[in-house]
């Protein structure tokens, strides 16, 4: 059991909460990590240390420590989008989207974006473990804006970004569905990314690759008849709620 338990942190990019754990469990993803784009096989690695790439990082990191220092907003942004689970990403993009996301209230919408994130995610587990690079806050030794999680992220590699990932994934499929709110979503997904940013967690270089892998995932996503099936199920329960 307490293997199981490792395993499922990895699986879903070590989610904060027990719940994040609980309603992922519910999910059916579209493929297994090996059927997804390997970013290690079209995306160049994070920064090698002393490269202007990584000079850019470390000022973006700077820049990050002072927004959580001085933002009170930017701050509860990235907190409140810092529980992974499934629940509180309907939660957050919600008023993004026009209505609220829930498995009782909205269960097509709600299923395509829990199998689509969670199978978009599976695409970072075996990149962060190659890399398995440095997170900010332990690379400088200081704090964070989440303190609970950096005992658990420590030794969890930083690149890609998980978070990310699942922000940008997310918008791009919720505007498949609500095309007139794209902007939006897709300011609310690139949000998602320099929250991590802001909280100390993640790189900018970590943030910026993990929207591609993101776009790549969805595509991959377009190639399930499975996923298209749901997508159309879901496009048509948000045309009823548009009416």
């Amino acid at each position: 059991m307490k293997r199981l338990s490792i395993f499922a942190l990895i699986l879903l990019g070590v989610s904060f909460t027990l719940s994040a754990q609980v309603d992922y469990h519910e999910a059916t993803p579209y493929f297994t990590p090996e059927q997804m784009p390997d970013m290690r096989k079209f995306l160049p690695g994070p920064p090698a240390e002393g490269s202007e790439a990584f000079k850019y990082d470390l000022a973006v990191y700077e820049l990050g420590k002072k927004i959580r220092a001085t933002d009170t907003e930017a701050a509860k942004a990235a907190q409140a989008q810092s529980n992974n689970s499934i629940e509180n990403i309907c939660k957050q993009f919600s008023p993004a989207f026009g209505f609220e996301i829930t498995a009782e209230s909205t269960p097509e919408i709600f299923t395509l974006l829990r199998d689509g994130v969670i199978t978009s995610v599976r695409s970072v587990v075996a990149p962060k473990e190659y890399y398995h690079r440095t997170r900010p806050f332990a690379y400088h030794k200081e704090g964070t804006l989440m303190p609970d999680a950096e005992g658990m992220l420590h030794q969890n590699g930083s690149f890609p970004s998980g978070h990310t990932l699942r922000g940008w994934a997310a918008a791009l499929l919720l505007l498949e569905i609500n095309p007139d709110r794209a902007e939006e979503l897709l300011t609310l997904g690139y949000q998602y990314g320099q929250s991590r940013v802001i909280s100390g967690y993640h790189w900018q270089s970590d943030v910026d690759a993990s929207r591609l892998v993101a776009a790549a995932a969805v595509a991959k996503l377009h190639t399930s008849k499975r996923f298209e099936k749901q997508m159309k199920r879901a496009k048509k329960e948000f045309a009823r709620l548009a009416k």
